[in-house]
């Protein structure tokens, strides 16, 4: 029996994006940093951005610019305490 971890994205309209960092890995990361991840190539940065935000290509952005995988990141709940 193979053991399927489940999605870690609750939202199917969270916005995954992708692109290179400084070293030139993929990145892939939830907006809001809920879950993210290095790759090696971008055919497996987009297999775990649809894993993982339930098969929305819609919600997959590629972007241009280096992107860092910043894991600290929290999920904004609060605007004005960040700004503090």
């Amino acid at each position: 029996m193979k053991l399927v971890e489940p999605p870690s994205c609750s939202s199917p309209s969270a916005i995954v994006f992708i692109g290179r960092n400084r070293r030139g890995q993929w990145v892939a990361q939830e907006q809001n940093g809920l879950y993210g991840g290095l790759f090696v190539s971008r055919a497996q940065a987009i297999k775990y951005a649809l894993f993982e935000n339930g098969q929305h290509p819609e919600t997959i952005v590629e972007t241009p610019r280096e992107i860092e995988l910043d894991m600290a990141k929290r999920p904004s709940t609060n605007i004005s305490q960040r700004a503090a």
